[in-house]
């Protein structure tokens, strides 16, 4: 589970709040006012609901449960930097004063983009916080089918409420949704026939959503773990164990987050590929060659599945 230390929610909360001060220095009178018209004044332009999400993932579910009823913004839309590392603009923070509903990962994921969206009117949908997930738990909430299932119905809430007119539309597309989403569990239920108590490691416990679900172990040495957790470094000996567990055969499956790459990660995917042990390689934020969520989870799933050997 990589959780951001202390020394960087702190960066990210300045950030944002240097961001929020510059905004309201641009302007006059009641800041919670503006933000209010602006967001009216866009939304009787376009006639559609404005809505901005911190990342893409949850973007895409916002998008299919509105269709062509709203509008979507994503302010983080690549795999070159993590949320918990992302340092707002002045224009990101106004993106979010012009919205009438706000998305974000929430659990101390994206700091900045909460932050952001509680200084304005806009509806907020906060994910980790639809599942009882808080700040110290792992933040990867997107990997949970749970998660999923409960932030899909918090925007179509906030969506009927944005626009009563629609509330119909919004009802079907959230069924629609869940249609998929009900498909993807089915999969994964499928899957853990096979995966079911396969102990497997991580080199971030990026997935770890996931691998629960698929009723996976996790076998990721203790002192790594933790280190990864903290995001310190891992000492000598703890990437010794992990490579010494490797090699003597009692992790089955190595999960790799290739967002974070580096020479530690490159002792732990060589370490696997001499002992045999299939790496599932992924990122953290969704890769650009999907637009959807559920696809993304979906080709996540075949993945776990063809590596178990």
């Amino acid at each position: 589970m990589s959780i951001m230390s202390n020394a960087k929610r702190a960066v990210a909360a300045v950030a944002a709040a240097a961001a929020l001060f510059s905004m309201a220095a641009c302007g006059s009178g009641d800041s919670s006012s503006t933000a209010k018209s602006d967001a009216a004044d866009a939304s009787q332009a376009s006639g559609k609901i404005e809505v901005v999400a911190s990342i893409n993932q949850w973007g895409s579910v916002a998008a299919d449960l509105g269709g062509d009823n709203v509008e979507v913004t994503n302010i983080m839309t690549k795999t070159n930097v993590e949320a918990h590392d992302y340092e707002p603009t002045a224009a990101d923070v106004a993106k979010f004063g012009s919205a009438q509903v706000a998305v974000v990962n929430g659990a101390d994921y994206d700091p900045w983009a909460s932050k952001a969206a509680g200084s304005t009117n806009a509806a907020l949908v906060d994910a980790a916080e639809t599942a009882g997930i808080k700040e110290g738990d792992n933040p990867h909430v997107w990997f949970s089918a749970e998660v999923r299932s409960a932030t899909a119905d918090a925007i179509t809430a906030a969506y009927q409420k944005a626009d009563p007119d629609h509330k119909d539309d919004y009802a079907k597309l959230n069924e629609d949704w869940h249609a998929k989403e009900d498909k993807l569990e089915s999969k994964i239920k499928e899957t853990s026939a096979k995966t079911a108590n396969l102990p497997y490691a991580a080199t971030e416990s990026v997935a770890w959503y996931l691998a629960d679900d698929l009723k996976m172990t996790d076998a990721t040495p203790k002192g790594y773990a933790q280190a990864s957790a903290n995001e310190s470094e891992p000492t000598p000996a703890d990437i010794k164990d992990f490579q010494d567990a490797l090699k003597a055969g009692s992790i089955k499956m190595l999960v790799f987050n290739s967002q974070e790459a580096n020479s530690t990660t490159d002792q732990i995917t060589g370490a696997a590929k001499d002992a045999n042990v299939p790496v599932v390689e992924l990122t953290e934020q969704m890769p650009a060659e999907y637009d959807n969520l559920l696809d993304w989870m979906d080709a996540l799933v075949d993945q776990f599945a063809a590596a178990v050997k």
